[in-house]
């Protein structure tokens, strides 16, 4: 213990010299650069913050603020002066959340050096003198993965311009040089951060695209060649271990935007800009080999990769076998002739084509189970197939549909123009074919049904493939069922063994090598149950659906879908899956990453490598422990079960309340996000009408408490729950699960994480408000009563005590954009009020682009 304590402490220190005192040496220098023709900016910024701190202390409202730090400080007059210098404030803002970050990128290493080690390579070594540890091992590295799916959401938002002047001034960082630093200082404060306009699905998956380029076509590589040589040290074959998936182009749920041709455009954008990755390694690799006897494999190389990466009317083939093939005859020389020299570039660079082929990451196609049901309509009007089904066929049972259908290949011919959404899923499911010709078929094999409620939804679209240009031998698509409310959790174990147990199903599986996907969503499940009840629900789900695929002896991957806050699934992820029993299916870690995730995790080579050998570290130890879990024994099982239910009923009681939504529609900048130029998808699902909770994306609900800095996704009935236990008399069997179970202790953690970013004292005013007084009085209350026994369950004195450099870090961006939010808060205020049509548009720009800051620093805010 006490070297754990050592540890943190050595952490804690590393960050403030490393982190907090350079960030306030860079800054300095920072605020003198005389951007945007205001001089005084800069001199101003650190006055204003002053005033933002000691009016929140002071309990002021956000207008008396701003209206006393202008009437003291500045000579402004008239609204839109005084509208002009918070835009130049909110500007330096949003590059010193760019600069922290640099300033933490680039201590990145420092700061995490005592974390790092290797799982593999420890469990190896004890297996050295220990055989049934070392069967073991080599058992489950056989099916051991880890998937990372990249994600388009809108929390993401620096263009690729800005990407990489944060990677030069990370790099820059590193070695304090002043000189490059104030440089790329004035490059960042005079480069647009946003775009004027919203983007397509293909700017975004471009967007995107650079982190695979700049990032992961390097870490991924690293990781897979370090798992190759340990695996090798200890005389087993090599195993690829790494998959990355890629959602932009293909995630068409409740996105109105993406079109087939969308699909299309970004699997050849994905396929050239990997090429690109390869030529620029071989030229690298060209300019050492310059030996006798490698010339012809050397230039047919170069032909190929040049093609491939430069010619758009190229067509496109699964080439990788034969360029490994060119490489290892290059190699086979150099071993031969030559040495063995520069052997090993030769071997990164199949390594590389061996982990990325021709796809670089797999494109994902998910859509929500009610619009494929609608396909499924329009097919069966079709001829042939609308004689094998009755016209009552909607009204029928699950039994009786499954007992319907009939699994027939068959060319449709529909005399009526189908509708635009159903049309793009028909032309979908021909194309999938085609990148898989293009690309192999890693490129595109899973077809995700979101909203997934019964069996049906899957056999149906198994059916839809058929009578689309693919036959039942060589259907060589997953098909994955998304589940994520409350109640499509608790009966997933049902469908799945139906679907199991269907002939037809059970025969495309084996086909499959009876693997099966499945995807689980935290963020409808916390939208719908509150948090503690989404975790717990999965976790049950997922214990659940284990216990049915053993049964028909199917191997499980479960597909996690964890957005970056902890109330979306986020936190220290590879806690939960270190903390897996082995109850739950855990040879296959697969989930996506997401909006600032992607920055703060994966931004950097360094953070990426680190985090992706967390990953890997979690399953390993997980899948090597027998360890049975503690919360299937039956008193904690019931405990929690407990809980849950009560934090359910506190957080659904407080979702019926008459004042939840329209609460968020009038304090937080909700109605706002759609008008945000950073996404191509909609804030909500339908179009058009009033705003309905169900409608409401989930990252558009947690983004909009964000914003508030109340944060209720992340903890809103965790203090009644622990309240409600220690009443019962039962506090001591809690305090007992949380120091046992790793999986519960990692939900409190996550949880307090969650409310260490939420600051009631900034909307205190809102108290006084005669219509949500008392509402904002009973989520202040919850958060009060949930700090308190939780504080008291961990026994620690402050939240986050346990990870002291994370805790720190979360303080100085809070500070950072504590002005930020009190803009925006000024601005909504100013909204509901009676203004000119000139004053609203600004007013709207102003509160807009106050959430850019406060989600970029809080990095996995939403």
């Amino acid at each position: 213990m006490m070297q754990k304590q050592r540890a943190k402490g050595q952490r804690e220190s590393v960050f403030n010299n490393e982190v907090v005192s350079r960030f306030e040496l860079y800054n300095s220098l920072f605020l003198t650069l005389p951007f945007y023709k205001i001089k005084d900016t800069g001199t101003l910024l650190p006055l204003f913050i002053k005033s933002c701190e000691d009016g929140v202390n002071n309990r002021k409202t956000p207008a008396d603020i701003i209206r006393a730090f202008f009437e003291k400080y500045t000579q402004t007059e008239g609204t839109k002066d005084v509208i002009d210098l918070l835009f130049r404030f909110i500007q330096y803002i949003e590059r010193q959340v760019v600069l922290f970050d640099a300033i933490e990128d680039a201590s990145f290493t420092k700061i995490n050096a005592s974390d790092e080690h290797s799982a593999l390579l420890d469990y190896l070594k004890k297996g050295v003198d220990n055989n049934p540890l070392s069967e073991k091992i080599e058992k489950l590295m056989e099916d051991f993965s880890l998937r990372l799916v990249l994600t388009a959401h809108p929390t993401q938002f620096y263009p690729g311009s800005v990407l990489s002047i944060i990677t030069d001034l990370t790099t820059a960082i590193k070695t304090n040089d002043l000189s490059t630093i104030h440089s790329l200082l004035q490059q960042l404060g005079k480069t647009p951060f946003f775009n004027k306009k919203s983007p397509t699905p293909v700017d975004e998956a471009l967007s995107l695209a650079w982190y695979l380029e700049n990032v992961f076509y390097f870490a991924a590589a690293n990781i897979q060649s370090e798992i190759d040589r340990t695996l090798t040290d200890f005389n087993l074959e090599p195993k690829k271990i790494l998959e990355l998936g890629f959602w932009p182009g293909g995630d068409r749920d409740g996105n109105p935007n993406v079109h087939t041709d969308a699909t299309i455009q970004v699997a050849r954008m994905l396929r050239q800009i990997l090429f690109r990755c390869y030529y620029r390694d071989f030229r690298n690799l060209k300019r050492r080999i310059t030996f006798r006897g490698v010339e012809d494999d050397i230039a047919k190389v170069h032909d190929i990769l040049y093609a491939n990466a430069f010619d758009s009317s190229l067509q496109m083939e699964n080439i990788s076998d034969s360029i490994v093939g060119y490489l290892s005859n290059i190699k086979n020389t150099l071993d031969t002739d030559h040495d063995g020299l520069f052997t090993d570039l030769v071997s990164d660079l199949i390594r590389k084509i061996e982990l990325y082929k021709c796809h670089f990451a797999s494109l994902d196609i998910r859509q929500d189970s009610r619009v494929l049901r609608d396909v499924h309509a329009y097919c069966r009007q079709s001829k042939p197939i609308i004689s094998l089904f009755p016209e009552n066929y909607d009204e029928l049972s699950e039994e009786e549909k499954i007992n319907t259908l009939v699994f027939k290949s068959a060319r449709l011919q529909n005399p009526a123009t189908p509708d635009p959404l159903i049309d793009d899923t028909l032309q979908t499911i021909s194309e999938i074919k085609q990148i898989q010709e293009s690309n192999g078929e890693e490129a595109c094999h899973r077809f995700i049904i979101s909203n997934c409620q019964r069996a049906s939804d899957i056999l149906q679209l198994i059916e839809l493939f058929l009578w689309n240009g693919w036959e039942e031998d060589s259907l060589t698509v997953d098909f994955v069922p998304l589940f994520e409310t409350v109640h499509d959790l608790e009966v997933a174990g049902d469908i799945m063994e139906t679907l199991y147990a269907h002939p037809f199903y059970k025969k495309h599986l084996a086909s499959r090598g009876n693997k099966q996907h499945i995807m689980l969503g935290f963020s409808d499940s916390t939208k719908d149950g509150g948090y503690l009840m989404a975790n717990w629900s999965i976790f049950n789900a997922k214990v659940a659906l284990t216990s049915t695929a053993n049964k028909h002896n199917i191997q499980l991957a479960f597909f996690d879908g964890r957005g970056g806050p902890p109330s979306r699934g986020g936190g220290k992820t590879h806690r939960f899956y270190a903390s897996m029993g082995k109850e739950i299916a855990n040879k296959n870690i697969q989930l996506t990453i997401q909006g600032q995730t992607i920055s703060s995790q994966f931004g950097s080579i360094d953070s990426a490598e680190f985090n992706i050998e967390q990953l890997i570290n979690a399953g390993i130890s997980a899948g090597i422990r027998e360890k049975h879990n503690i919360l299937l024994d039956p008193v904690h099982k019931n405990l929690l079960d407990n809980m849950a239910r009560t934090s359910f009923n506190a957080f659904v009681s407080l979702r019926k309340h008459p004042l939840f939504l329209s609460y968020l529609e009038k304090f937080s900048p909700l109605t706002l996000l759609s008008k945000i130029t950073i996404s191509s998808r909609p804030v909500k699902r339908s179009s058009g009408g009033s705003l309905k909770l169900e409608d409401l994306r989930a990252i558009s609900f947690v983004t909009a408490w964000s914003q508030l800095k109340q944060n209720i996704p992340g903890f809103y009935g965790m203090g009644t729950a622990l309240k409600d236990q220690e009443e019962q008399g039962n506090w001591d069997k809690v305090v007992e699960t949380y120091n046992e179970s790793g999986y519960f202790k990692t939900i409190i953690d996550n949880c307090m994480m969650s409310m260490s970013k939420s600051d009631f004292s900034i909307t205190a005013h809102f108290q006084n408000d005669e219509e949500y007084g008392q509402f904002w009085k009973s989520l202040y209350d919850e958060f009060e009563l949930s700090k308190r026994m939780l504080l008291k369950l961990s026994g620690h004195e402050t939240l986050m005590e346990n990870y002291p450099a994370e805790k720190r870090s979360i303080a100085v961006r809070e500070k950072i954009v504590l002005p930020l939010v009190l803009i925006q808060h000024f601005a909504l205020e100013r909204l509901r009020g009676d203004i000119s049509a000139d004053e609203r548009q600004w007013y709207e720009k102003l509160a807009i682009r106050t959430v850019y800051g406060i989600v970029n620093a809080g990095r996995n805010l939403a």
